[in-house]
């Protein structure tokens, strides 16, 4: 009766798994960008694997009383879009997959990755 029980659960999880939306994938590959902490030194973060279909305040720069984040490089499989605001407001720009490093002017606070 467990071993019929265990089974029954494990098929259950299995077809849950597989019928589960794209959105609630990752792009693959990494999302970097750089901020100057209190003291003004400048450093680089990584997003491994984020999100996709979400905004993504960004560490560091998530609020309007920090400088906001800057040359943002996604090396993902997805589109992403960066905002100059918190919760993916204000201005934005569409990063391309695999794209090559955006210059220091472009300034960012989050991000939203395209659903696969």
């Amino acid at each position: 009766m467990k071993l019929r029980n265990g089974l029954a659960v494990t098929l259950a999880t299995l077809a849950l798994t597989l019928s589960m939306s794209t959105s609630a994938l990752a792009a693959t590959g990494q999302f970097h960008y750089k901020f100057r902490d209190d003291s003004g030194q400048e450093l680089s973060v990584t997003l491994p694997d984020p999100r996709s279909g979400r905004c993504i305040n960004l560490y560091g720069v998530d609020s309007d009383d920090l400088p906001p984040g800057y040359a943002p490089h996604n090396q993902t499989d997805a589109g992403a879009t960066v905002y100059d605001g918190i919760d993916c407001e204000g201005r934005e720009w569409r990063l391309r997959p695999h794209g090559l490093p955006a210059g220091d002017r472009l300034l960012v606070r989050s991000v939203r990755f395209e659903d696969l």
